[in-house]
């Protein structure tokens, strides 16, 4: 068998279209740090006319986003998936083409149009009252959203106050538990106080995680029950001249004392003071001395600290910290809640709660190549996402190569001859099988409830 090249052929680009509101989608900011970074420009249309056109999980997609309502079930609503918002990133020649309000009616036509278009981003919004491509039609009766998954973004430069190993769109293995910190702790929440089951996390290609709650309950919420969700993780308040922005005035709520006992605790003991070297540096361990309200604790502390050189520094001064606030005279609530607002302070998640309030928010798809590394969305196992590497994620380039490298296997599955095969299986085994055997039996249930009615209707 041939090996795979790039084609030559850029393709037609299509023209931007005007009017609509304004996009409101996940940041498009450059990368300060380019690893494996894929070829700009044509090239890069088409290599993703090669990834487009023999690894992106169409029926996948399509099976997820139509929550099953693909036209088998007598109850289903066959114009659902088809009131679906995407968004196009497009790069041509000179700049960047943005393509908000694009639908379509199935798998096909999605799959073919994708392929046409190559995209450099996918976006998916909510889903309408009517298909969005058809919205000025509508005009007098209503455009609006009924629909979206409830979701979370999760942006790892929203820490640069607390994180000394990196800045920007940087990341490493110091600073990326911030992001598992943030994993552990939602996931947590949303299943065991919200009650939901079908959660996706997702990398973002560069920075930062995404999370959509995919529960049909989920997916109605309003704009105000989003607001309530998005309120209740929302411990880092304050602006930007505001010095503390984590206070606890009482006992903590269930929901934070086992965030604080379960992850952030032993995150912050066990790796984020030594990774970061909080009290080796004058500046860095001032700025924690800074949130406690007690002058004569900061003073003595900062007295003792100041140019003694202990091993295993860190974890040391943290200890002297801890007894200074906890032991003697000084044992009084306020001062010993400040250990746990230190500890909040520097792990607890920061997601964008504008995102999460919204209902026509677009957020980067699963499988996207991200643009500036070339690495490919891949969904996150929460039971295990200590073990995820973000700088091992597959690239564009990698998989071309594997797809050359394998191209003498005797199989028509090219997922198989690469390593997102593994993330497409893990989708489907792992999250899109259990969510449309719910859809289905919810379809089911709403089915026989209303063909029950029906009849009761017609007996009176």
């Amino acid at each position: 068998m041939a090996s795979i090249v790039a084609c030559s052929s850029p393709g037609e680009v299509p023209k931007q279209e005007h009017g609509g509101d304004p996009m409101q989608i996940d940041s498009n900011a450059p990368e300060q740090r380019h690893i494996n970074r894929v070829p700009e420009g044509l090239l890069l249309t088409d290599y993703l006319r090669i990834y487009y056109g023999k690894l992106f999980p169409y029926m996948d997609m399509f099976k997820w986003l139509s929550y099953g309502n693909d036209g088998k079930h007598p109850g289903c609503d066959s114009s659902y998936f088809g009131r679906r918002e995407f968004s196009f990133t497009i790069k041509s020649d000179r700049d960047e083409i943005y393509l908000r309000f694009q639908s379509f009616s199935n798998a096909s036509e999605m799959e073919s149009t994708i392929k046409a278009k190559c995209p450099t981003k996918i976006d998916i919004g909510a889903v309408y009252t009517v298909d969005p491509a058809k919205r000025h039609a509508y005009a007098q009766s209503g455009f609006s959203p009924v629909e979206r998954e409830l979701i979370f973004d999760i942006d790892i430069t929203d820490y640069d106050d607390v994180r000394y190993c990196c800045s920007g769109a940087d990341i490493c293995s110091d600073c990326w538990p911030l992001m598992t910190i943030a994993i552990k702790v939602i996931d947590t929440a949303l299943r065991e106080d919200f009650g939901f089951n079908h959660i996706l996390w997702v990398f973002s290609g560069r920075r930062g995680v995404h999370c959509w709650v995919c529960d049909s309950r989920a997916r109605r919420l309003s704009k105000e029950q989003r607001s309530a969700i998005a309120d209740y993780f929302n411990v880092y308040k304050g602006g930007e001249n505001s010095l503390k922005k984590v206070t606890f005035s009482g006992p903590l709520h269930p929901s934070l004392a086992r965030a604080y006992t379960d992850v952030l605790k032993h995150y912050f003991e066990e790796k984020w003071i030594s990774t970061q070297k909080l009290f080796e540096h004058e500046e860095r361990f001032y700025k924690i001395l800074q949130l406690i309200p007690d002058e004569s604790v900061v003073s003595e502390l900062a007295g003792k600290w100041q140019g003694s050189r202990l091993e295993h520094v860190n974890s040391v001064r943290w200890d002297q910290l801890k007894h200074m606030l906890q032991s003697g005279s000084k044992k009084t609530q306020g001062l010993r809640r400040c250990i746990e607002e230190i500890v909040f302070s520097y792990t607890y998640p920061r997601i964008d709660i504008q995102v999460t309030k919204g209902m026509n928010h677009l957020l980067k798809a699963p499988f996207c190549v991200h643009p500036g590394t070339g690495r490919v969305c891949v969904p996150i196992d929460p039971n295990n996402c200590e073990q995820f590497d973000p700088t091992s994620v597959p690239t564009l380039s990698q998989l071309l190569e594997e797809l050359n490298a394998n191209a003498s296997i005797g199989t028509d599955n090219y997922l198989e001859k690469t390593s997102l095969g593994l993330s497409v299986n893990f989708f489907r085994t792992a999250f899109l099988e259990p969510l449309i055997k719910t859809c289905k039996e919810e379809l089911e249930s709403a089915y026989k409830t209303k063909i029950q009615q029906s009849k009761d209707s017609l007996n009176w």
